[in-house]
């Protein structure tokens, strides 16, 4: 369109060529015709002017639009260049990305063949199998992570992100870490102690940097044998919580034995036999609990307690119950009741009168004889 009206303007530019204006100095007094030719010939020559400035402008404009149209041309290059380049890129990627996931699928079967030929408990080989094939997938995603975004611009920031973000992620894992130390110091737990954590009551079967295992037994006071189920807890008791532990270096715990009496016949016989019978079994028992609570760091309390048995004997009705509390070592607790109440029942069965058969039994032979 500009070089059309550039046309135009040059054709008109040469038919107006040739004409000028008279000089006013040299013509004679101007008629009224020859003022209107002078005008005339005045207007064309501004026109002619006009038409010049126009087609100087215009020649520039075409100028720059051409350089334009050479610069437009050259960036289309460089555009389909990039295009090709982020294609080629796009695809190496995807290349990459199917080698990964083709390098993965073999070291998983590879650690898959090691883990089963290894000689260890199956459900050791599983944990290790999912902990392995958990490690080979996060790295696999951080790697195509890797390749898609590109590496970070911004190092710093996005360490200190990542920090905070597993921070986060991986609180109790770190304050389990941190429980750790708290449980391997003095105050701590360590293994076969008893303790109680969160209502569970149990012996330490295994301590890990991040867990804890009891093997739980039944109420405390009631029974110590063990139920068969094994309790996990992380070790952020130990920062968040509290825990319990009875155990002193002998574990010595309290028990009692509770005979009743009929009435019809002396107590006290059977009273001082059992009395004799416990603090023989315990006597040992009592002796070490009583020098191990002279030693430890609260004598001044622990000393005035003693560990020597406790009779205790109330009527009821029907008879007479008799109770002694003994102290007992926890690993022979269960050992010991049974061999008390042996004892209990002999005795109770050495003083119960016989009945008139076999009295009348026993004069018959006296009499024969």
């Amino acid at each position: 369109m500009r070089a059309d009206q550039h046309d135009s303007l040059d054709r008109q530019l040469d038919a107006q060529k040739g004409k000028s204006v008279p000089a006013l100095a040299d013509a004679p007094p101007p008629s009224d015709s020859g003022r209107e030719g002078s005008r005339a010939a005045l207007k064309t020559a501004k026109q002619t002017a006009d038409d010049r400035k126009s087609l100087t402008a215009l020649d520039k404009r075409i100028d720059t639009e051409k350089r334009l149209a050479a610069k437009y041309g050259q960036w289309i290059d460089v555009v389909a260049a990039e295009q090709r380049a982020e294609i080629n890129g796009a695809l190496r990627g995807v290349l990459v990305i199917l080698a990964i996931a083709i390098f993965g699928l073999l070291l998983d079967h590879w650690l898959q063949r090691i883990l089963g030929n290894m000689s260890i408990e199956r459900r050791r080989v599983a944990t290790l199998r999912s902990a392995t094939r958990v490690m080979l997938q996060i790295g696999g995603v951080l790697v195509v992570l890797l390749i898609i975004f590109g590496p970070p611009t911004e190092l710093g920031t996005f360490l200190g992100l990542a920090g905070a973000g597993l921070t986060v992620a991986l609180k109790d894992f770190i304050i389990s870490f941190i429980g750790w130390f708290v449980l391997m110091g003095k105050n701590g737990i360590r293994l076969g102690d008893w303790v109680e954590i969160n209502g569970v009551t149990g012996e330490v079967v295994e301590l890990g940097m991040f867990r804890t295992v009891l093997l739980e037994t039944g109420n405390w006071t009631d029974s110590g044998h063990p139920t068969g189920r094994r309790v996990t807890f992380t070790n952020s008791f130990a920062v968040e919580g509290h825990y319990f532990n009875f155990s002193t270096s002998g574990q010595w715990l309290w028990d009692e034995l509770k005979i009743f009496l009929p009435s019809g016949q002396d107590p006290y016989p059977i009273i001082d036999a059992i009395q004799q019978k416990v603090v023989e079994a315990t006597s040992e028992s009592t002796r070490k609990a009583e020098q191990e609570w002279k030693r430890s760091a609260v004598s001044r309390d622990m000393g005035s307690i003693p560990a020597a048995p406790a009779l205790s004997v109330k009527p009821v009705i029907g008879g007479t119950e008799v109770s002694v509390r003994y102290i007992a070592g926890a690993n022979e607790r269960s050992q010991l009741r049974a061999k008390l109440n042996h004892a209990a029942v002999d005795l109770l069965g050495a003083a119960r009168p016989k009945p008139e058969s076999d009295q009348r039994k026993a004069h018959g032979t006296v009499a024969n004889s």
